[in-house]
């Protein structure tokens, strides 16, 4: 009895002297998980507050409504209002369409294009060296800046293109010759993207397992056979990649536009010519309409994430 007894003081010392420790590691986890968690919310109201603020801004009237109320606070009834989203809608619509007849076929060529010649690059029997020659070219064009190629690129279409004359029976049906300026706008994107299209795709080939490509090309299959059976439907999730970055790139440019377009009062002036003067006047700034402008303007390029999210997941992590 005196030996049991005698125990049981020394395993509740035991436990006592536990407790305080196993304290202490909680605290330190609930402790570091709070600090990863309030980092995560600053970083998250970082990213989300502009966006609340714009979006609030839009529904206010002009001036009152914006010089009387908080920029993050939505307005009172008597200043809210949707007028703005419905002039920015009728003022965008149709730089919108011209922004599509040149991005889409953009994106898409490009993409196309960068695949082909990524393909060609690892899979195509010839020499390493001359490979890493032309992979070193496509690299170099990554890195060539818009404002670099701007006066080569007017004097290019001016002089040495010019489709304005090429295209003269279109516009003796009806078409506006501003609409020359797309076509140099769809072109221009698309020599400029072949070169990132490449070197996306090239990483993604490089890692792909050969087994098939060596079976088929044992079988006597071709390089465009095995192209179009074997290494295009394996490319979906780096064509969404892909489709993404040069859509949203491609939508959002100003500067080329600035140069072979004329003018935002243009028929044929692209959604970021009109979004850049809209709301601009002798009074002052337009703000509720600039920025119901700016979210309508955005939302092509988050319908196309939203079309390939899934895709675009899946060809990242690969």
């Amino acid at each position: 009895m005196s030996d049991a007894t005698a125990s049981e003081p020394s395993a509740e010392s035991e436990q006592e002297s536990a407790d305080p420790a196993s304290r202490s590691r909680w605290w330190s986890v609930s402790a570091s998980r709070v600090v990863l968690y309030g980092a995560l919310l600053a970083i998250m109201g970082v990213f989300l507050v502009p966006i609340e603020t714009g979006l609030v801004t839009s529904v206010k009237t002009n001036p009152t409504g914006v010089s009387e109320t908080l920029p993050y606070l939505p307005p009172p009834p008597e200043y809210f209002t949707l007028e703005k989203w419905e002039q920015a809608f009728d003022r965008l619509a149709r730089g919108m369409v011209n922004s599509a007849l040149y991005s889409i076929p953009a994106t898409v060529l490009s993409a196309f294009a960068g695949s082909l010649t990524a393909y060609g690059i690892t899979q195509a029997r010839w020499k390493e060296r001359y490979k890493a020659l032309l992979l070193a070219l496509f690299v170099a064009g990554i890195f060539i800046p818009y404002q670099a190629v701007l006066v080569p690129l007017s004097r290019f279409w001016s002089t040495y293109a010019p489709l304005e004359d090429w295209l003269a029976v279109l516009w003796v049906i009806g078409i506006d010759n501003d609409y020359a300026g797309l076509v140099e706008l769809s072109v221009t994107h698309i020599a400029y993207g072949i070169p990132i299209c490449t070197v996306l795709f090239r990483s993604y080939y490089k890692n792909m397992s050969i087994e098939m490509v060596e079976s088929a090309r044992l079988d006597g299959a071709s390089l465009r056979r095995v192209y179009r059976r074997i290494i295009l439907p394996l490319s979906t999730p780096m064509f969404a990649v892909v489709l993404i970055y040069q859509f949203t790139q491609i939508w959002n440019d100003l500067l080329f536009a600035l140069i072979l377009v004329s003018s935002e009062s243009s028929e044929a002036a692209p959604v970021t010519l009109i979004l850049a003067g809209l709301g601009q006047s002798l009074e002052g700034a337009d703000f509720p309409l600039r920025m119901a402008g700016a979210f309508i303007a955005a939302l092509p390029t988050l319908a196309v994430y939203v079309m390939f999210g899934e895709e675009f997941a899946e060809g990242v992590a690969s």
